[in-house]
């Protein structure tokens, strides 16, 4: 438990960095493997510890190839790849995948299962540790799904929470469908956005047709989820049935991440940006947003963060945490710039820079 492990997937490839936590000897510098998979946009990553080693999950674009589903078990040294495409869509759909938007483990009494969310919006399970994966056809089927409409990057499940209490209930989130619960191991879903504005749409609150950027659950209370909308920031205290705005001291409603700390009930982080024409930090400065009172309020975080105008977004799987205590948090942006924290967010530094434009970034706990 001396290291940390920090995956960052960008436009060209996977990068890998480790170095010793605070606490574990002198921390050092942070160590590059350099890349993987130079050819490919990485928009997918997981870590799965579940049953005790460290599986990479990776989900490669490759132009020539196509979206693919690479595992290591060996923290990058060497990588397997499926002789047939890990995931596609069953040739009755009349679909083929265009990209992997999200690769999650499962709970933890299902250590083989891991999901895959795609563009277009579907949901898909392996049972088998990634090795291969079954579209869940319960949710391809949903009457809502036809009239889901593709946000500004496209029709994507971005989010896939799997509920530490029951593993039969999972929450989903796609851009722009919205948010779907199922209570029954996937047999059934049923849309979760009540109180969620969609201010493009002529009905404002609708029951589906949400542009849901991202969704992360509360470290304590399993039933209280924040999200982050086209515009908005919301919060839910009964597993997505009812929604309410906790926006109060946010220089803007509008960004793409939302995190929740690992160990701290009640904290989460945002990193607004100005609006959707003008996909920028807010104020133009780079700062973390973190709330400790569940969105009562929210406070700037940015020491050791650039003082100067700064123009890096940072997309809605580039911001994550390694789960320790104190949690190590971390962000990349669309500069190429990669920032850690490794005292929950009270101050960074900078890990690398001038990389590819950053897509995702997963970290963990060695």
């Amino acid at each position: 438990m001396g290291e940390v492990l920090l995956a960052v997937g960008t436009r060209k490839g996977l990068f890998l960095f480790r170095r010793r936590r605070p606490g574990a000897g002198r921390p050092g510098a942070w160590e590059t493997a350099g890349a993987h998979f130079t050819d490919q946009a990485v928009y997918a990553l997981a870590v799965d510890q579940r049953s005790g080693g460290t599986r990479l999950l990776v989900g490669g674009d490759s132009a020539h190839w196509g979206p693919s589903v690479f595992r290591s078990d060996d923290l990058g040294a060497s990588w397997q790849e499926p002789g047939q495409p890990a995931v596609r869509f069953p040739d009755d759909t009349g679909t083929s995948l265009e990209r992997l938007w999200q690769l999650a483990p499962g709970g933890a009494g299902e250590p083989d299962v891991v999901y895959a969310g795609t563009e277009p919006g579907a949901l898909y399970r392996s049972a088998d540790g990634g090795a291969s994966f079954e579209l869940v056809r319960s949710l391809w089927e949903h009457p809502h799904r036809e009239q889901w409409v593709p946000g500004g990057g496209g029709l994507g499940l971005h989010t896939v929470l799997v509920d530490p209490r029951d593993e039969r209930q999972v929450t989903v989130a796609v851009s722009t469908g919205g948010v779907y619960r199922t209570e029954d191991g996937g047999a059934s879903w049923a849309p979760a956005n009540r109180g969620v504005s969609a201010v493009f749409l002529p009905d404002a609150e609708p029951e589906f047709g949400q542009c849901v950027h991202k969704v992360a659950r509360d470290a304590a209370d399993p039933d209280r989820l924040y999200l982050q909308n086209h515009w908005g920031v919301f919060r839910s205290d009964d597993g997505g049935r009812q929604w309410a705005a906790i926006e109060s001291g946010l220089p803007s409603t509008f960004g793409f991440p939302v995190l929740a700390h690992p160990h701290r009930a009640d904290t989460a982080y945002l990193f607004p940006l100005n609006a959707d024409y003008d996909r920028v930090p807010a104020g133009r400065r780079c700062r973390v947003y973190r709330t400790e009172d569940a969105g009562a309020s929210w406070t700037a975080l940015d020491a050791g963060l650039p003082e100067a105008d700064h123009h890096g977004p940072v997309l809605r799987d580039a911001l994550c945490t390694d789960g320790g205590d104190p949690a190590g948090i971390y962000f990349g942006n669309r500069n190429g710039e990669l920032y850690a924290s490794a005292d929950d967010g009270d101050s960074w530094r900078q890990v690398a820079a001038h990389l590819p434009d950053v897509l995702c970034v997963r970290a963990a706990v060695l």
